[in-house]
């Protein structure tokens, strides 16, 4: 997809590669990862938008934070590569931040809205 297919001013976010035999580790990965002010891992919280790994297994993942002043945002991406190094067959790992489309909280799955008391 190219940027004038996308509407001005939306995320240029790919879709995950759900396919890849890599994807379900690098999910529970990231599901190890948790936002320490909040008792629910990053992944089921929607912090992480696309994980991309491309056929070298070179994993990129884009992900937010719950805000943009968020006191863990220098260290979070970190974090979640050094989940995800680890994983066999893992080349490199690359996490980007993004502040578009912001975080809400109908981001969540089912699961953290439970935790949290939402539901």
């Amino acid at each position: 997809m190219s940027p004038s297919d996308q509407l001005e001013g939306a995320p240029l976010i790919k879709p995950s590669s759900t396919d890849h035999p890599l994807h379900e580790q690098v999910v529970e990965a990231c599901r190890s990862v948790y936002d320490p002010e909040i008792p629910v891992n990053i992944y089921d919280l929607g912090l992480v938008y696309t994980i991309d790994i491309n056929e070298a297994n070179e994993v990129n993942v884009i992900m937010t934070l719950t805000a943009p002043g968020c006191p863990v945002a220098g260290e979070m991406p970190g974090w979640v590569a050094e989940a995800i190094e680890p994983l066999a067959g893992v080349k490199h790992v690359d996490v980007e931040l993004t502040w578009e489309p912001p975080w809400g909280m109908d981001m969540m799955s089912d699961e953290a809205r439970l935790e949290l008391g939402f539901m």
